[in-house]
């Protein structure tokens, strides 16, 4: 990473960026984060993505251009609470004063059970560390499937874009509170679509722990998942696969729900197995502009009635 950085920045020496003019310089981590941070920000600031729309934010590789946008930035929003696990080395290569803001902190973080964690006995109670060392808790990461902590997204960036740009901070906060607006209003509507289903319909199988905080917001059990954890990047055995699969069976579990950047395969063999239809759901990514979710709000209508029709 390091020789990527020299190389990226020599080249940048050589060929200057567009200026950004007098708007802040502001880096999201993924489609999701930078969503939220246009909502408030609007075209008050110079804002640049690092996970492309349709790509996954867990096997993620920074590229030589991703080094000079972040040593380039005055701010870095982030979900944080352990989600981007390339961002680490990549701040370190990159250098710069870019001021890193977690959107997670503040937001109570819910713990992945036990049975969330079973392909990984050995560390299930402790957390472990990936290959590139990043250490991995119980915690779930995926806090913007409840639109409720989207609100500290909101208040986290409002306050973070006032500090390093006070001429504009009314704008700021009163798209901040618009936006909340809206927040409150797409958590009225998924909770009353969520309460057409029947309580024991309400079972989630999943291909990774990622609609932890949606579940537990709208009451639905996240029965299990073919990945173990929260990240897509892991792997699972066959004996948790053979074990789900008795779970699905013996629940009548109805669908088994598969993320839009994930590797389908393991799920379709399980849906084969089990006689269970596979749904696709939007997971770690927002879609193109002509896709379902182009925004997050989008994303979220998208996720509830795709969820909603398929547990009815």
């Amino acid at each position: 990473m390091l020789a990527i950085a020299a190389l990226a920045l020599g080249a940048c020496g050589q060929t200057p960026a567009q200026p950004a003019g007098d708007r802040p310089r502001v880096v999201a981590s993924t489609s999701i984060v930078a969503d939220v941070v246009r909502q408030i920000g609007g075209d008050k600031i110079a804002l640049s993505t690092l996970v492309p729309v349709g790509t996954d934010a867990h096997s993620f590789a920074p590229a030589p251009q991703d080094v000079v946008t972040i040593s380039e930035a005055q701010i870095v929003f982030v979900n944080g609470a352990g989600y981007e696990a390339f961002l680490e080395p990549l701040l370190k290569s990159a250098g710069g004063s870019a001021e890193l803001i977690e959107l997670a902190k503040g937001i109570t973080l819910r713990e992945m059970s036990a049975q969330e964690l079973a392909a990984d006995d050995d560390h299930a109670d402790e957390g472990h560390a990936d290959e590139a060392g990043h250490d991995h808790s119980g915690d779930d990461p995926h806090t913007w499937t409840d639109p409720n902590n989207v609100k500290y997204w909101t208040s986290a960036i409002s306050e973070s874009l006032s500090r390093i740009d006070p001429t504009n901070a009314g704008f700021y906060a009163a798209n901040a509170e618009a936006y909340n607006i809206k927040l409150s209003e797409l958590d009225a509507w998924a909770a009353q679509e969520f309460a057409t289903i029947p309580p024991a319909q309400r079972l989630l199988v999943t291909d990774h722990a990622v609609f932890g905080y949606l579940a537990d917001r709208y009451g639905l059990t996240q029965v299990g998942t073919i990945i173990p954890g929260g990240s897509s990047a892991a792997e699972a055995s066959a004996q948790d696969l053979a074990a789900l699969q008795d779970q699905i069976r013996s629940l009548g579990v109805k669908a088994i729900f598969v993320g839009n950047v994930s590797n389908p395969s393991m799920a379709e063999r399980l849906a084969q197995d089990t006689g269970v239809k596979l749904v696709t759901v939007l997971t770690e990514s927002l879609t193109p502009p002509d896709g379902p979710g182009a925004t997050y709000i989008d994303y979220m209508r998208s996720n509830v009635s795709t969820i909603v029709g398929a547990l009815r």
